[in-house]
């Protein structure tokens, strides 16, 4: 039902293909937070990805995933009822890599996760990389302006922006693009409208050097509504992920629920 105006909460992570067992102790943590939509990156075809769906589908949330056995991928899982509408992402090269849907959300809230492919130095993987960065902004521009307005999108990125500390070496132009493009665009960096951290790292390397590779971006419409953007480090702490999550809330007039628990594990409320 349609109330008074509530927070909308959305947090992406990335599961890392995560196994059976890393999948279950996931679960519980996520089974324990308060957002009403969550955006799952490299996911897989594996038996922790269908552990972690099927959980979510019998607890009463709606999945949203483009399979592809050949490829790591993009869910979505939502606690807030979906639309009828439609989402058009023809255009993205790696289909399985981004899921989306119309949150039942007053304003109506297009939703989309997105996990950009890493890449190595060779040539086959950086232009992987390059095509379907170029065919995300594509599918994004064409868009309808008035859900490209409402859009939240979130997810792996798997690039950092110029103003990255430390400015990582390697990265090249199209990488550093994304960031851009997404401006030009009008979608917003979530944490770099409200600027909780100097300069966050969600991903640590091997040797020690953090990177930026998660992220949240709002449309024009929606920037204004972001009460709170974080990022969440006890993923990486309690071993559930090599990455952080990252969650943001924003104010909505009114949504319409779908209802569910974890049975006698942990039932997540909307509140």
């Amino acid at each position: 039902m349609r109330g008074d105006p509530i927070v909308l909460s959305v947090l992406t992570v990335n599961i890392g293909a995560a196994s059976r067992e890393r999948a279950e102790r996931l679960l519980g943590w996520l089974a324990t937070r308060p957002e009403q939509v969550v955006l799952l990156t490299e996911t897989s075809a594996g038996t922790g990805t269908a552990f972690l769906l099927e959980e979510f589908s019998r607890a009463g949330w709606r999945v949203v995933n483009t399979p592809d056995d050949g490829d790591r991928g993009a869910a979505l899982v939502s606690r807030i009822a979906l639309t009828d509408q439609s989402v058009d992402l023809g255009a993205v090269s790696i289909p399985g890599r981004i899921a989306a849907a119309v949150l039942d959300t007053s304003p109506q809230i297009c939703v989309a996760a997105v996990y950009v492919p890493s890449r190595d130095r060779s040539l086959a993987k950086t232009e992987r990389k390059e095509t379907f960065i170029t065919s995300l902004l594509k599918t994004l521009a064409a868009l309808p302006e008035q859900t490209r307005r409402h859009l939240v999108l979130g997810g792996d990125y798997n690039v950092i922006g110029r103003t990255h500390r430390p400015l990582h070496r390697g990265f090249l132009p199209f990488e550093f693009g994304l960031l851009e493009a997404l401006n030009e665009q009008g979608l917003r960096d979530a944490h770099d409208l409200l600027r909780t951290e100097e300069q966050p790292y969600s991903w640590i390397g091997r040797t020690g050097d953090g990177y930026r590779y998660d992220y949240l971006h709002v449309g024009a419409e929606l920037a204004g509504r972001i009460d709170a953007c974080a990022y969440l480090h006890e993923t990486r702490e309690q071993g559930l992920t090599d990455h952080a999550a990252l969650t943001a809330t924003l104010r909505v007039a009114g949504c319409a629920l779908s209802t569910g628990s974890f049975g006698e594990r942990s039932e997540i409320a909307l509140f």
